[in-house]
């Protein structure tokens, strides 16, 4: 499942979620969208994992708290706690590799 994160929901997102993967992205970003769509086939073989995606433009107190200088990046929580972050889009292998917990 994806959804839409920003500043007012993200603490809500991963209080309420054991594993949370969170793309941040930005719409004039190119490689963002390409990886999008590899996070949507991931999403649909992982049903059990929360994908969010952040819009740096419009979750600026979030980009900012992570730390994040490039887009996109992806960030794995458990338990609300950071277990990995990698910055630029990664390949759906990646993305299962990294949220083996």
């Amino acid at each position: 499942m994806i959804i839409e994160v920003d500043d007012s929901n993200f603490e809500k997102v991963l209080k309420e979620n054991k594993l949370v993967l969170i793309d941040f992205w930005a719409e004039w970003c190119g490689p963002c969208r390409m990886y999008g769509s590899i996070l949507e086939k991931f999403s649909e073989e992982n049903p059990g994992i929360v994908i969010g995606k952040v819009n740096v433009d419009s979750a600026p107190e979030a980009a900012a708290k992570y730390s994040i200088r490039s887009i996109p990046t992806t960030i794995v929580f458990d338990d609300g706690e950071v277990t990995n972050k990698l910055p630029g889009a990664l390949s759906k292998e990646k993305l299962v590799e990294i949220t083996k917990l």
